[in-house]
């Protein structure tokens, strides 16, 4: 009796993932539309994304054009070693992560703020002047803005120290000092990105129902506790995606904007780990060890991201997964 009913609950279970599988199909076939329109971006990130992951395995060999990718000698973790070991190891993690979480701290709560101002302002002439200023900036090309900085803190003819002078104080090379590159680094990105950042909150803070406001201001809230108890709540599981987010990307510093920032004077700080994998792979044609340093850098982010993110559920109960 037992073989048999566990025979008869085996062809239950297969019949019931037939019948499944049969409305999973029936499903796609009947908006197969969707799929269709879907299917470009599938094709790209499977090309230029997940194609391109085969190549990662140079990071452990030897790696030569002539011979290709099979035909290069193996080596396991020597490159990794290699830069585990080399004097500059750490010089590069600490600029990088420096200058992640500088960004991070400066720039997130920023869009924030502005996302909150800008809805406590009435529709009108001024709320739509202080959106174009603030978003603008997001559109001008990294190397106007790095041009625009260089240009400003000229110490012979910079904005800002003809006006120092003007005032007594002595002109400074900023640009050569390594103590203010992050700074630097991080204020102007702050100027280019929070204008934008802020449209996602604006977007999320657009979806509270009016009645919740109307409801408060009757039992007699103010304008900042209606702030802190509607609308900061709503915002909490955008907050939280984003910065799980950031931490996926916090060893992930362009290296565009540095490269072009940089300047022997201030390598101690400009130093990063995008800038020497640049260089050690393209200008120096150091393959394998580019490769090993990309690698190595990308699973950092990888594990913060999980890391991050299982906390948050576990806290929060909103994750990206």
């Amino acid at each position: 009796m037992e073989k048999l009913s566990t025979n008869m609950g085996s062809e239950t279970s297969t019949l019931t993932q037939r019948s499944s599988a049969k409305d999973r199909l029936k499903k796609i076939a009947s908006s197969w539309q969707l799929y269709v329109l879907i299917l470009p971006a599938f094709i790209y990130f499977i090309v230029f994304h997940y194609g391109p992951m085969y190549g990662v395995q140079i990071a452990f060999k030897n790696y030569m054009p002539s011979l290709g990718i099979w035909g290069s000698p193996w080596v396991g973790f020597a490159h990794f070693k290699r830069f585990f070991d080399s004097y500059y190891f750490w010089e590069l993690i600490r600029n990088t992560v420096g200058i992640s979480l500088y960004s991070l701290i400066v720039g997130f709560p920023l869009p924030i703020i502005l996302a909150l101002a800008l809805n406590e302002v009435k529709d009108g002439p001024f709320k739509k002047t202080v959106q174009t200023i603030t978003y603008a900036p997001h559109f001008i090309s990294v190397v106007v803005i790095v041009g625009m900085v260089i240009a400003f803190l000229s110490p012979s003819s910079g904005i800002l120290n003809n006006a120092l002078q003007f005032l007594g104080f002595e002109s400074k090379a900023y640009m050569e000092d390594p103590a203010w590159f992050k700074t630097i680094y991080v204020l102007s990105g702050v100027w280019q990105s929070t204008g934008w950042s802020s449209v996602i909150y604006m977007a999320a803070l657009s979806g509270i129902d009016p009645q919740l406001h109307e409801a408060a201001t009757i039992d007699g809230a103010s304008r900042l506790q209606r702030l802190w108890n509607i609308n900061l709540p709503y915002l909490m599981p955008t907050m939280i995606i984003l910065l799980i987010m950031n931490f996926g990307s916090v060893m992930s510093v362009g290296h565009e904007k540095v490269l072009l920032m940089q300047n022997p004077l201030n390598m101690p700080s400009s130093n990063i780990i995008a800038t020497f994998t640049y260089q050690q792979g393209l200008l120096d044609a150091q393959f394998s060890y580019a490769a090993a340093i990309g690698l190595f850098n990308s699973a950092i982010n990888a594990v913060l991201l999980l890391f991050v993110n299982k906390i948050s559920k576990k806290v929060s109960e909103t994750s990206l997964f």
